[in-house]
Order: C-alpha cells, then sequence, then structure tokens
C-alpha cells in the first residue's frame, strides 16, 4: 500500500510526471466514451435484431394502406421486414431485372414487378431471384406473374436510391430505385419501401427462387468485445505510467519503493522451484 501511495503521490506531485498523468486520464476518458459507443451500439444491434425476428417470423399480415399511409411513409426502425397485405394486377410491361445481386452465393438477378393496386397506385414487389444465364449475362427464363387480379403478402424494404455512376440496358436497374421505376411506370408510386414476396394467390406455375431470410450475425457479441476491449485500454494506460514512476522512484532510491521491491524480491527466492518439489516428491 504504501509503494502504491508514493507513485499516486509522485505522479500527482511532481511536475515530471504530471503532464503524463493528465494524458492517461484524458486517455481513459477516450476508451471509456468508445467503451459506451460500443455498448450503446450493441444495444441497438440487440434491438434490431429482435425487431426482424418478431416482423420475419411472427407478426401478421396487415393491409398496405394501414402500414403506409402515404406514398412516401416508412419506418425502417419499425417496420422492416413487416408483412404486408396487398390486391391489385401485375404490370408486366414495366417489370425490371435488378443487377448484381447475390443468393446462397451464386449471381443472378432480383425480378422487380409493379404491382397496380386497386385504388391505381403502384407497389413494387421483389418477386425472387433468379441465376445467371448459361450462356449470356442474363437469365435464361423470367417467369411470368400471375394473370389478372392477384393477392400479395410482402415484406417491407427500405428504397435503395441510385448507384451513382451505374447504369443497365433496357429492361435492367442497377438498384432498387423506387423513383426511378415510379418514373417508367408513370403512376403514383410508393417510392419509400417496396416488398419482398411472400406469397401471391393465385400461385404460379413456375416462380423465381424464393429470397434469402435475412441472417443474424454475432454483432452483439462483436460490441460487447470491442467495449471490454477499450475499458481494458484504459487500465493498460494507467498501468503503464504507474510502471514508469516506479522505475523513477527505484531509481532516485525511494525508500518506500526500495523496500517493497525488495520484500519482493525475498517472496520470489523463498518460493520454491518446480524442480525442488519434484526432487522431493521422488525422494518421498
Amino acid at each position: 500500500m504504501g509503494q502504491l501511495i508514493a507513485i499516486v503521490r509522485t505522479a500527482v506531485g511532481d511536475g515530471r510526471w504530471r503532464r503524463s498523468l493528465a494524458l492517461a486520464v484524458a486517455f481513459a476518458i477516450g476508451c471509456g466514451l468508445l467503451s459506451w459507443w460500443q455498448f450503446a451500439r450493441r444495444e441497438e444491434s440487440a434491438h434490431q435484431n429482435a425487431l426482424v425476428q418478431a416482423n420475419y417470423d411472427r407478426a401478421s399480415a396487415v393491409p398496405l394502406s394501414d402500414a403506409l399511409r402515404t406514398l412516401g411513409a416508412y419506418d425502417d426502425g419499425r417496420q422492416k421486414w413487416l408483412p404486408v397485405e396487398l390486391r391489385g394486377t401485375y404490370l408486366v410491361d414495366h417489370q425490371l431485372l435488378v443487377r448484381d445481386r447475390q443468393s446462397n452465393g451464386n449471381p443472378g438477378f432480383e425480378v422487380l414487378t409493379p404491382l397496380r393496386l386497386q385504388d391505381g397506385d403502384v407497389f413494387v414487389v421483389d418477386r425472387g431471384f433468379l441465376n445467371v444465364g448459361s450462356k449470356q449475362d442474363r437469365p435464361d427464363t423470367v417467369p411470368a406473374p400471375p394473370p389478372g387480379t392477384v393477392t400479395v403478402v410482402a415484406r417491407l424494404q427500405k428504397d435503395e436510391g441510385p448507384i451513382a455512376g451505374r447504369t443497365a440496358p433496357v429492361g435492367e436497374i442497377p438498384s432498387i430505385d423506387l423513383h426511378a421505376v415510379a418514373k417508367q411506370v408513370g403512376a403514383p408510386t410508393y417510392t419509400a419501401a417496396y416488398g419482398q414476396l411472400k406469397s401471391e394467390d393465385p400461385a404460379p406455375a413456375i416462380a423465381p427462387q424464393p429470397l434469402q431470410a435475412p441472417s443474424f450475425g454475432d454483432e452483439e457479441g462483436t460490441h460487447l468485445s470491442y467495449a471490454i476491449q477499450w475499458i481494458l485500454f484504459a487500465v493498460i494506460g494507467f498501468g503503464a505510467l504507474g510502471w514508469s514512476v516506479r522505475r523513477d522512484l527505484l531509481d532516485a532510491g525511494d525508500p518506500e519503493v526500495t523496500e517493497a521491491d525488495t520484500r519482493a524480491a525475498e517472496r520470489r527466492r523463498r518460493r520454491p522451484r518446480d524442480e525442488d518439489v519434484e526432487d522431493a516428491l521422488l525422494e518421498r
């Protein structure tokens, strides 16, 4: 205890070490803030995972007009993956293929088909995934959506927006840019969110591959690990300062630190070595 008091007294009172102490305190504060940020990220990640599981696995479909009150309404923090039910007619002439998509590691396209609702508004449905063709950079076939009036259940996703500098051939689109789709359709269109298809009634004889379910990584554990690491860094900073001050006091011959160091060395000398313990056991 006397050694610790001497180290603290020197770090606080000696002008040579006061600046180092201030740096150690500032470093610890920075580590504390970063640790707090990681704890907050972990809490946010846990909330999002719980929301996704609730919406994707357990939520019942609600009418689209109840979930999205206006064409530009959507709350990604609350409505992501929420299933909605809608009824209308697919606009096959305005169907688009979204380029550069993947499913289970395979490259391909997603089929984006606008659905004209019974009130005349348009809602964009992502009907699923198609692999790249065997001989060309397009699917070999694009299954047609059900004709006539269809009842669709789809899970809400936010608009991806345009990708700067990216273009696509006619009939394709580089991203799910709902404003671009609305411009092509030429009718009032939901532009904040689209739907990933869950079911169609009537169901077509041939349909694109279902889109992959959301995956849950170990983000919560990663954020917790980082938070603890930042706390350890702060402790290490003070430990390094204490070690440096102690070495300085030893060199200066401080009696309390020197005596404590001597006692520690004596205890180490008296501690039996592994070889001595083994020899004693063999002799017995």
